[in-house]
């Protein structure tokens, strides 16, 4: 008399379905045994699900910038182009126009970048460099008047700064004044354009 032979694998609590094959397990790869699972693809958050309709999202307001800052930064910018622009005059005894440029871009660009985008800093700049090159002149002017009296240039600039002005007034030519317009445009454009940027 033969004995029965006991099932193959593992007993199963009396389930009649364990040995079958789940309905998708066939379809799907089998994952590698030293690889953990892939876990069943989610909706990315913000994404409609099927049958839920989502209304768009508002675009973000753009950052309206720091006044505060991008002022400082202009008249920061506008004094240290001053001052240089200042030097150029007095050692070429000229004025330069592509000078009174860079002192609309230095001032435009440094109030842009650090202001960010602002309705008025593009007019702030335009008044800090139209004063920045004014400075600038009125430093060289004042260089100018040192070399040829012999006295020190503070002593000049500082304690006779009226008759720097005035020798300022006598120089000045319609020249002068297109530099004026050329550096406020300048920085107008620049700090427009970086604000956008920013």
């Amino acid at each position: 008399m033969s004995q029965p032979t006991p099932p193959s694998g593992p007993p199963v609590d009396a389930n009649p379905y364990a040995d079958a094959p789940a309905p998708d397990a066939a379809a799907a790869p089998a994952a590698p045994a030293d690889q953990p699972p892939v876990p069943q693809q989610a909706f990315p958050q913000g994404a409609p699900q099927p049958g839920f309709p989502v209304a768009p999202v508002a675009p973000a307001a753009p950052a309206q910038g720091n006044f505060a800052l991008g002022l400082v930064a202009a008249i920061g910018a506008g004094v240290v182009s001053a001052i240089l622009y200042g030097l150029i005059i007095g050692l070429t005894k000229h004025e330069i126009g592509y000078a009174a440029v860079g002192v609309g871009f230095l001032v435009g660009i440094a109030a842009g970048r650090v202001g960010g985008r602002n309705q008025t800093l593009p007019v702030v700049s335009v008044i800090v460099s139209v004063a920045g090159v004014y400075l600038g002149q009125l430093i060289g002017t004042a260089m100018i008047g040192a070399d040829d009296t012999g006295l020190s240039f503070s002593t000049i600039f500082f304690d006779h700064f009226d008759v720097v002005q005035q020798a300022w007034k006598d120089a000045a030519d319609p020249l002068t004044f297109v530099f004026f317009a050329i550096a406020a445009y300048v920085a107008f454009q620049s700090a427009r354009k970086a604000g956008h940027g920013h």
